[in-house]
């Protein structure tokens, strides 16, 4: 189950020192994922789950939190005992996530095993079967996830990835229309937007990001459907 872990980061977790956890896996196929090597098989170099918990074990006073990321980790029915553990030796969980999973969501949320939570938000409906990559995909449940996560009150963010040539005005615009829309009476709180960076584990070649003017202009065209829409750079 565990592909991976970044052993310390400032960045993934917010207000929080902590490592990533990375889950092998993932039902998607982003044409622009960077973790490629996560989506399918074994890992090259599996770890134990109860190594990681040693290493926690020695991290106690050093690191705050956890973000357990993939792939998409709650495909892993041992999720929630993995979050029971994490919790059990006084560390903070956020959980990264596409959202294709609300059941799941919903059942760690509501047994205190997440803290923070950070959801894709792909692109607009039209487009979200292009770039998941999956024709068929269900959109209820992604909606459903994003619903919860409005309607909670689990800290949480939503964040895009853009990248040509899947976003465009249109999709955003639409994007956002679709995020007010689902909770009538509560705007999603934040929205982050992140560029596309290319590395040599993206899935699929030839993807760029778009201008920073245009990510400006996008930023602008969302400010209406969310309360706080910010870039972000890494």
């Amino acid at each position: 189950m565990i592909a991976g872990l970044q052993k310390m980061t400032l960045l993934d977790f917010p207000g929080k020192v902590a490592c990533t956890l990375f889950l092998q896996g993932c039902n998607w196929r982003c044409p622009f994922c960077h973790n490629s090597g996560l989506l399918s098989g074994p890992a090259e170099t599996p770890m134990e789950t109860d190594a990681f918990l040693r290493f926690l074990e020695t991290r106690k006073g050093l690191l705050d939190g956890v973000c357990v990321s993939g792939g998409e980790p709650t495909l892993h029915p041992g999720l929630p005992a993995l979050l029971a553990e994490i919790k059990k030796l006084g560390y903070a969980v956020k959980l990264d996530t596409n959202g294709s999973r609300p059941d799941v969501l919903r059942t760690v949320a509501e047994n205190n095993l997440v803290d923070y939570v950070a959801m894709d938000i792909k692109n607009s409906p039209a487009m979200y079967a292009a770039t998941t990559g999956i024709p068929d995909i269900d959109l209820g449940a992604v909606e459903e996830s994003i619903q919860y996560l409005v309607s909670s009150s689990l800290p949480y963010e939503f964040r895009t990835t853009l990248v040509h040539p899947f976003h465009s005005d249109n999709s955003i615009l639409e994007m956002g229309k679709w995020l007010s829309s689902l909770v009538p009476q509560k705007k999603p709180e934040k929205l982050f937007l992140q560029g596309f960076q290319d590395r040599d584990t993206v899935l699929f070649s030839g993807l760029s990001a778009p201008d920073e003017s245009v990510i400006l202009r996008w930023q602008a065209l969302l400010a209406p459907y969310v309360q706080d829409v910010v870039i972000r750079s890494r």
